[in-house]
Parts: structure tokens; sequence; C-alpha cells
């Protein structure tokens, strides 16, 4: 079983915070990237041969600016040539500006099970701040338009830490989300990215955040509230009601092998991780051309794998199972990485039972402290 992840590249505007690749290019491109994309999957086909598939992640950029066809032109590109399982997870991001009830059912009949909105908040103000095309009332009628066209597995984003929010923004926005009878929640941080406009603003001096106490407690009240609603944490930002968790992301932490189609895309597999252009017109040009639009590849060595292995088991509340380690690797994990784990039992911030080494709820929180502790 492999895991696919298509990537969209294109917004109407791009948010202020975000890095991804994605562009506000003109409508008349899309379609010539769709036959691009079919190009890539053939190119993999020819490559890997026919592989089943169990999830589809439709990543962007904004998926839901594509007209509900395109997503169904791509789907039955990869079906045709790979095999999607009847019971595959096939996920895609959405933007509450960009879709209505029509649009919606169409996806739903393209094959489309799970969708993705990034609410981020409920305070037009804040979203005004981001950058962000929708309002509010934009992510009400979504997720009520979701529902409508029988969509049972719906996650909401959620963001602490924007510009002039506070805690009680945080706490309508949370409660608003609590209410809406969904199956999944994530949760971020803001953080400021090299290379965006929030970058520039924050070395200007105009961007005013919370400050780290401020920060700290909007996390430990979300965090904290959650659980209470049915939503248990299954990841260091991912909530879910049972059996609702992200078959897709749930892969990536598990190590297990997916192929990234269009610009921009990474996959892994066979031991190596390979990165499509980030150039648009170059992608498309490459795969019209019969050639596989990669621009780099990385040879993922037994200690790469060993570091990628732990700290990316350690992202879930499971946490690195020991007997997989040792499977992996032939190394007890305790001879590997021991004076650390040591260290990191003693500060609360990794607990141990005899199948895994997991986060503390304080570990979750100072992740990449402990992160740190797993690169050799």
């Amino acid at each position: 079983m492999i895991s696919v992840y298509i990537h969209i590249p294109f917004c109407l505007a791009k948010c202020l915070y975000c890095d991804f690749p994605s562009t506000a290019a003109e409508k008349n491109i899309y379609h010539k990237y769709i036959s691009a994309l079919r190009q890539e999957i053939k190119l993999k086909h020819q490559q890997l041969g026919s592989l089943f598939v169990d999830t589809v992640y439709f990543g962007g950029g904004t998926p839901s600016l594509l007209p509900a066809e395109y997503i169904t032109e791509i789907l039955t590109a990869l079906n045709s040539l790979f095999y999607i399982c009847a019971d595959a997870e096939i996920t895609l991001e959405a933007n509450p500006g960009t879709v209505n009830l029509p649009k919606l059912a169409a996806l739903k009949q393209s094959g489309v099970n799970r969708l993705s909105f990034g609410v981020q908040s409920t305070q037009n103000i804040l979203l005004k701040n981001l950058g962000r095309i929708h309002t509010f009332e934009d992510a009400k009628k979504a997720v009520n338009a979701a529902k409508k066209a029988d969509f049972s597995n719906i996650s909401l984003d959620l963001m602490y830490g924007l510009p002039h929010q506070t805690l009680v923004m945080l706490q309508e926005s949370t409660n608003w989300i609590l209410h809406q009878n969904i199956q999944h929640v994530s949760i971020y941080g803001l953080q400021v990215e090299d290379g965006t406009p929030f970058a520039e603003m924050q070395k200007a001096g105009t961007l005013h955040l919370p400050d780290e106490d401020a920060v700290e407690t909007m996390y430990d009240y979300v965090t904290d509230i959650l659980p209470h609603y049915g939503f248990h944490r299954y990841e260091i930002a991912n909530f879910a009601k049972k059996g609702f968790e992200s078959r897709h992301n749930t892969g990536y932490w598990q190590d297990k092998p997916y192929i990234g189609l269009g610009c921009a895309a990474h996959s892994y597999y066979n031991s190596k991780r390979t990165y499509n252009t980030h150039d648009l017109y170059e992608y498309i040009r490459s795969c019209n051309n019969g050639i596989i639009p990669v621009f780099t590849e990385e040879i993922i060595d037994s200690k790469a794998w060993m570091e990628e292995f732990s700290f990316l088991a350690l992202r879930t509340a499971q946490g690195i199972n020991k007997n997989s380690f040792q499977e992996n690797f032939h190394r007890d994990i305790h001879t590997v990485y021991g004076k650390n784990i040591t260290e990191l039992l003693s500060q609360k911030l990794l607990a141990e039972n005899t199948t895994h080494l997991f986060l503390t709820p304080l570990g979750m929180k100072l992740g990449n402290a402990v992160f740190e502790k797993f690169l050799l």
C-alpha cells in the first residue's frame, strides 16, 4: 500500500504567513496543469508499476479552487494506472471562501470523502490580519454545506498566537468548532517564516503578536478542552473523534512510503526522497515532454532514516515502537539514544512503557527540544 499526495499550487491570494509553494495564477493555467499532472501519473506508473493506493490527499495552495470536474479527472487518471482501494481515504483541503453546496456535492460524487477546512479563527478582523480570503460567515456556510453534501469526515483548522489575538477570541473560536458536530480538529501556533510578509512586518516592528506567556496559555486552553468534547489527541497538532484520525498524515508519521504528484511535491519510497521542481511552468514543460519533473533526489542513509523514524514517531501520542526500531535498525533504541532518553525521562518530557517511548504532555508542548535529542 502507498499514499499519494497531490499538490495544487493555486490560491486566490497568498496568506501573509504562508511559505508553502503556491501562486495566484490565472485560471487559464489550470487546465494545462491538470494535463501535466495526468502525464506525471503516467510517468510514475512507468517507473513504479501498478501500486495499491489507500490514501489520497489534495493539498496546496487551495485545491478547492479547482472545478470539481478537474478533481474527478485526476482521480480517474490515478485509478486507471494505480489501484485506489474501495475504502481509500481521499482528502481535499478547502478554503471556506471557495466552496458552495453544488461544488461540495460534486466533489463528493468525484470520490472525495474527507474535507479539511482552513477556518483558523471566527473573528473577521483576525482573518483579515492573516490575509485570509474568507470570513466567519463563509466558514459557517461551508461547514453546513459540507454536511448537506453528505460529508461525514470533516476536519477544521484552528490557529493560535495570531496578531492581536486574545485568549477570549481563541475561546470563542474553539467553542464554535466544538459545537459543529465535526470529526477532526488541527491546531497550529503561528510561526513567522522567512520570506513571508509577516517576516518583513516583524523585522519592521509592525507585527504585534501575543507574548510567550499568552501564547502558552492559549495552547494550554485548546489542548485541554478538546479531549473533554471527545477529540482525543493522536498527534502533537491533531485531535480526532475515535476512528477519524487522518490515515494519510498518520502514514507520514509511521514511516510509510508515499508518492508526491504536482509542482513542488515530495515523494518518499525505495529509501530515497525526491523533490519536484517548484517552477510551475518548468513542471508543465517537463511532464509534457515525458520527463519526471524531479529537480533533486536524496538518498536516505541509515542514520537519516533512524533520525526521521524516531522524531516522526514521537509526534504521535503512541510514540516510538521499540520493537519496530529494533526490526528496522537491528539495534536496541537504548543503545543508540540511551543517554538522551535517560535525560528526557528525568525531565518529564518523555515517558516509557514496555513497548513504546512517547512524549508526555509537557514533551508535546516542548516537542522541538525533544526531537533535537534524536538527531545523531
